[in-house]
Formats: C-alpha cells, sequence, structure tokens
C-alpha cells in the first residue's frame, strides 16, 4: 500500500503536468491567457481532488496485485546488502 505522502506527490506532479497541458491548449485554442489559465487552473484543481480520492479508493482494494514472497534471510551468515 502506498502512504499518503506518496500519493500526494505523485498528485501534484501529475496534475502540474496535466494543467500545463490544460493550459496550452485552451490558449492554443482562444488565443487569450486569461480564459486560459482561468479554465485550465479551475478544471485541474477539481481534478486534483478526485484523483487523490481515486487513488485512495484504490488502495483499499487488492485487485490486480500480485502476491510477493517474503524475502528470508540466508542462513549462510553473510548478510550484507
Amino acid at each position: 500500500m502506498e502512504s499518503h505522502k506518496r500519493t500526494m506527490l505523485k498528485t501534484i506532479t501529475w496534475r502540474l503536468i496535466a494543467t500545463l497541458t490544460t493550459v496550452l491548449t485552451i490558449y492554443f485554442w482562444t488565443s487569450d491567457w486569461s480564459i486560459a489559465l482561468g479554465s485550465g487552473l479551475l478544471a485541474n484543481a477539481m481534478k486534483t481532488i478526485l484523483y487523490y480520492i481515486h487513488e485512495r479508493a484504490w488502495n483499499l482494494t487488492d485487485f490486480g496485485r500480485s502476491s510477493v514472497p517474503v524475502k528470508t534471510l540466508r542462513r549462510s551468515g553473510n548478510h550484507s546488502r
């Protein structure tokens, strides 16, 4: 399971990329920075919150995860990393 800190960092970095993409797309369509920034920031703020909730909900299920066997220490006495 991912930590809240990791999920939050993934959320922020992805939303920065998505926001830039949205703002540039709207700017190229309208040639108006105020519309592009306003629309891009509002839409992506809402999407950030929904993405975080979505990620945390998926972490509540084991669907699609594979079981990883627990590694045991070697019995040779050599425990170097």
